[in-house]
């Protein structure tokens, strides 16, 4: 009886400390105070339905891109590696979805996770080889790969005019599949 009351409090003190070092992580991302009374009506997650957690990043040019200050557009947050051939794959239709969508109110952001990277210069050299001209934001920290659960890549989130999540897909996405999936968004 006492080994499972102990087991229990330590069950209990690991949850808070989770807890505790949890709510910290997302406030690196982005403080509650910043939270519009109608973003509170909403969970933030990377659920379904959830408000996508803000990120800011840089760009490989060292232009910051704040997720949230895409809001009123509809946007694809794909996180990618040079290294993955399935990343490799899509790439292509991404881009082509991107220019054929970038005036009429679609974002792409490729979000490169530099810390699974092998050879982080090779991004450059990807991009070219891509033509890739969507923004590219380096995930430097690996905070955004933990924040949006990335464990297998390429993952992509669907994210409506409102910064709500509609979709997420693991593996490669082709045109058709994100005209299907951002056409239709308000």
């Amino acid at each position: 009886m006492m080994v499972r009351n102990m087991l229990a409090l330590l069950v209990l003190i690991g949850l808070v400390i989770w807890g505790v070092y949890d709510s910290g992580k997302d406030s690196q991302v982005r403080g509650k105070e910043e939270l519009t009374q109608e973003e509170t009506k909403v969970s933030v997650g990377v659920k379904q339905g959830n408000l996508a957690p803000d990120f800011e990043l840089k760009t490989l040019d060292g232009k910051n891109i704040k997720l949230s200050d895409l809001r009123g557009k509809r946007v694809v947050v794909n996180l990618w590696a040079t290294w993955c051939p399935p990343c490799r794959a899509e790439m292509p239709d991404m881009q082509e979805f991107y220019e054929t969508y970038k005036n009429k109110g679609i974002v792409v952001l490729g979000v490169n996770l530099t810390t699974k990277e092998r050879q982080p210069e090779s991004i450059a050299k990807f991009i070219e080889q891509f033509g890739l001209t969507f923004p590219i934001l380096l995930d430097e920290q690996g905070h955004v790969a933990d924040l949006y659960q990335s464990v297998a890549i390429p993952t992509s989130y669907i994210i409506d005019s409102k910064g709500i999540i509609h979709r997420k897909v693991v593996g490669p996405m082709n045109k058709e599949m994100m005209e299907d999936m951002l056409l239709s968004l308000d």
